[in-house]
């Protein structure tokens, strides 16, 4: 049988087409992204994730990304109602159960999976050093039968409960458990420390000065990480159903005794985002963090004075190990070039 064999000139212009045809491909599949919006919550671990979703979608996606100022209640009634911002990359979700998981079965809303590995922790704190001179003070109700041990710096003579900053979902879930163990009668206030910086800052202090502190307080953070705290242990066992009706919901008229249970901090996009950006979705499902990674990071940020962007950066570039898992070998190769 006689062997055809074509000229090596038309072999290569075919592999120059073959080669073109699939870049432009590529090319196209990226470019399919679009605009995105991420919502920039504030506080250190969410402006962190933020900007890494940030890099990763722009350099690695070609989108066009903005961020945007938010907080866990505002994001999600501006995504549930106007489907914007696209992102929400750090959403405590236990505050918003019933009206979020209905937005999920309507599709407006669509989870890619929790952003922490092993979930938040939130709860009450004191001081480790408040624990070994008082160590009957296990308990949420050991604590609330001792405010003299915790007095209020504006008013000595009652105690106080620091709670969380207006417009936070904790600030609700505090409020109603405040009331639920009937702390107003029993010598407390509620104290809003204004900020996530003025919260940081009292701990600090308490824990420096030797103080007693009682706190609401959360991880993975940084502080939690660098300072010795104790979390108290609540007295009841956490009630799913309370929670959803009334323990996390504004206003609630008979809160009772309840506890937080697994913090479920998940990221949560729009559908616009599903369908426009599609293209991302995978990086989306795949981006978890294990805590203990982002405890490190957090420290990494607080030693540094560092802001969500540097963080974000100094994240990728020392912990590709990490992140590689997330995106192809491509989409990796252009973030670590962008950097």
């Amino acid at each position: 049988m006689k062997k055809y064999t074509l000229p090596l000139v038309v072999v290569i212009l075919i592999a120059i087409g073959f080669y073109a045809n699939n870049a432009l491909k590529d090319e196209t599949k990226v470019a399919d992204c679009g605009s995105v919006t991420i919502a920039n919550m504030n506080w250190a671990s969410a402006q962190a994730i933020a900007e890494i979703d940030n890099i990763i979608l722009t350099h690695g996606y070609n989108c066009n990304v903005e961020l945007v100022p938010g907080d866990t209640m505002p994001t999600f009634t501006s995504m549930n109602e106007k489907g914007e911002p696209d992102v929400a990359p750090e959403l405590w979700s236990n505050s918003i159960r019933i009206p979020l998981d209905a937005a999920k079965e309507e599709g407006r809303l669509i989870p890619t999976g929790y952003v922490f590995k092993e979930g938040g922790e939130e709860g009450w704190f004191i001081p480790e050093a408040t624990l070994a001179a008082n160590p009957e003070l296990k308990t949420w109700e050991d604590v609330i039968a001792r405010p003299d041990l915790f007095p209020n710096p504006e008013n000595p003579e009652r105690g106080a409960l620091v709670g969380c900053p207006a417009g936070w979902a904790c600030q609700i879930i505090n409020q109603n458990l405040y009331k639920a163990y009937d702390m107003e009668a029993k010598g407390w206030d509620l104290i809003d420390p204004g900020s996530s910086a003025g919260l940081d800052a009292l701990i600090n202090k308490a824990v420096n000065d030797g103080d007693n502190l009682l706190t609401y307080y959360w991880a993975p953070t940084a502080i939690l990480g660098k300072l010795p705290m104790y979390m108290l242990q609540p007295n009841v066992e956490h009630d799913k159903d309370e929670w959803e009706n009334c323990t996390g919901v504004a206003d609630c008229a008979n809160p009772v005794p309840n506890a937080w249970g697994f913090s479920a901090v998940e990221t949560v996009v729009s559908a616009n985002f599903a369908e426009e950006a599609s293209v991302a979705m995978d990086y989306m499902s795949k981006r978890s963090i294990a805590n203990a990674n982002l405890n490190q990071l957090l420290a990494w940020m607080a030693d540094n004075q560092a802001d969500g962007l540097e963080a974000a950066k100094y994240y990728l570039e020392n912990n590709q190990d990490d992140w590689s898992s997330w995106v192809s070998e491509d989409v990796k190769e252009r973030v670590l070039a962008a950097l």
